[in-house]
């Protein structure tokens, strides 16, 4: 928390420093989300030993002004997409506080299971943050048909970075 211009240095801070850490083996890809041309939020993805072990993490932010409109179940989708399909994962998972019920309802509508809960610091208080998991299979039969108009160029680049074969 803090003034706009607190929160917008903490976010440039946090980009930054992932831009700057980024590895084969520890990487975040934070995708930009523009609703006719203006910026309306953030969706990431992040993988640890992905090449490996073949999972993604994923975290969104989306303005108030456009939460409602279905744009964080596309925006989410779409990460999905680039995870199974252009990266080759077998497993995506996520979280969120047990009171965001908006994100909460994304992934359930995206067919993720649920995985788990645990206590973590939130604001300085003891907060409940549940855990999701969505297997490739699922994700075939529940999201990539709902989603046929996507098409994904670079990423072939993006593995030969990443040392993805």
């Amino acid at each position: 928390m803090g003034t706009p211009v607190q929160v917008a240095r903490s976010v440039l801070a946090y980009g930054w420093g992932k831009r700057a850490a980024m590895s084969p083996s520890d990487w975040t890809i934070e995708l930009a989300v523009l609703v006719d041309g203006v910026p309306v939020g953030l969706q990431a993805m992040t993988g640890r030993d992905f090449a490996v072990v073949r999972s993604v993490r994923s975290g969104s932010w989306l303005g108030r002004a456009h939460q409602g409109r279905g744009i964080g179940t596309r925006m989410r989708a779409l990460m999905l997409h680039l995870a199974f399909a252009g990266l080759g994962a077998e497993v995506a998972t996520t979280g969120a506080w047990a009171d965001n019920g908006p994100s909460i309802g994304v992934t359930s509508k995206l067919g993720y299971s649920p995985n788990g809960r645990q206590v973590e610091s939130r604001d300085g208080r003891a907060t409940e943050k549940l855990h999701f998991r969505l297997a490739r299979a699922d994700w075939e039969e529940n999201v990539a048909a709902r989603h046929p108009d996507v098409t994904l160029t670079g990423t072939e680049q993006v593995r030969e970075f990443l040392l993805i074969r």
